[in-house]
């Protein structure tokens, strides 16, 4: 059976980021993005709706230069406990692939089309996701994931 994939939901920190945070006195600094996402996500931004979703309120702002000033993509700010029904409400989960690195994003796995992780995501979400990059988050796993979804939508 070929699934007909309509959109594309990338958590950012663990998955666009490396998942670190850096403090300083002042709160929280930076995150640190790959180069190489950004080009695999220009591959399927005519083919799939692509957005972001982050639970980080204190380092939203950080991740809005990044994800929408930089890559043109929609981000929302969504806390774990909230994610599954907001994805629920918002994306038809039938054509809905997810890639999410944590604990929390591996329970949305079980109810998404198509489900992604980093290599270096926490263990559960590794053990349930149907496929895992061989590249770490913030090191080109969402560009290596934005291939592997241009093989799928090929059929």
């Amino acid at each position: 059976m070929n699934i007909k994939y309509t959109d594309l939901i990338l958590d950012v920190d663990g998955v666009l980021t490396t998942g670190q945070f850096v403090y300083t006195i002042d709160g929280k600094f930076s995150k640190t993005f790959g180069p190489h996402d950004n080009d695999g996500i220009k591959l399927l931004k005519d083919k799939l709706n692509v957005c972001a979703i982050t639970a980080d309120h204190r380092g939203y702002e950080i991740s809005r230069k990044r994800v929408v000033d930089d890559m043109g993509l929609q981000l929302t700010l969504v806390s774990e406990k909230d994610r599954l029904c907001w994805i629920t409400e918002n994306f038809d989960l039938s054509k809905t692939i997810y890639m999410g690195d944590g604990m929390h994003d591996a329970k949305i796995f079980e109810h998404v089309a198509y489900s992604i992780a980093p290599n270096n995501g926490f263990y559960t979400a590794k053990e349930k996701a149907k496929f895992v990059t061989q590249l770490k988050s913030g090191e080109g796993a969402v560009g290596e994931a934005c291939l592997h979804i241009l093989t799928l939508l090929k059929g």
